[in-house]
């Protein structure tokens, strides 16, 4: 039983997943951000892919762990080194404002920050630096948190990005985003 402090897979999990399955091959160094209950990196270990894994929540990486996954518990990239072919994330996008923060655990895979794009920022400025040279990066956001800012935060770190997937659920649409270097610009 997934552990209350775990965020448990829904349909933002379940669109990432599928657009991973799609997107990744055997032969991928894929490294999962925020793995969360391990969902995906256990989908993909499934089909052959080697897989390595984060997450900030305690709990969330001792149950991922639990699953067989390789997590490190960590914040986004640190401890981690290497070079990875696929690097997926599911961050926290909603948009919150301090009063409505809740002090938890479970806030870590919720809370985006005033604009959504808190954690987003951070990852997008240390992913690059992650990706094999024709590595790709899966990035699942929403509505919320502004499709088309977020492509910006891909040009900026020099990266180009394009929707793959979308649903619409309860008023937001949840897309994945396939971003990749942009090698006309290195």
């Amino acid at each position: 039983m997934i552990p209350p402090e775990v965020y448990s897979p829904a349909e933002d999990t379940i669109l990432l997943m599928n657009a991973s399955l799609r997107i990744a091959s055997p032969e991928d160094r894929v490294l999962e951000i925020g793995t969360g209950n391990g969902e995906i990196a256990v989908a993909l270990m499934d089909v052959g892919a080697r897989v390595a894994a984060t997450d900030i929540n305690p709990f969330a990486a001792s149950y991922a762990h639990s699953r067989g996954v390789p997590v490190i518990r960590c914040d986004l990239f640190a401890g981690i080194c290497g070079i990875f072919d696929l690097i997926l994330f599911n961050p926290p996008y909603l948009p919150t404002t301090p009063d409505e923060r809740i002090d938890d655990w479970f806030e870590f895979a919720l809370d985006g920050g005033v604009d959504g794009r808190e954690t987003i920022q951070r990852f997008l400025a240390d992913a690059p630096a992650f990706l094999s040279k024709n590595g790709r990066i899966l990035l699942l956001i929403s509505s919320l948190t502004g499709i088309s800012e977020v492509s910006q935060l891909f040009a900026d770190a020099g990266m180009i990005s394009f929707v793959v997937s979308e649903e619409s659920h309860e008023g937001e649409k949840l897309v994945v985003l396939l971003g990749m270097k942009d090698l006309c610009r290195v």
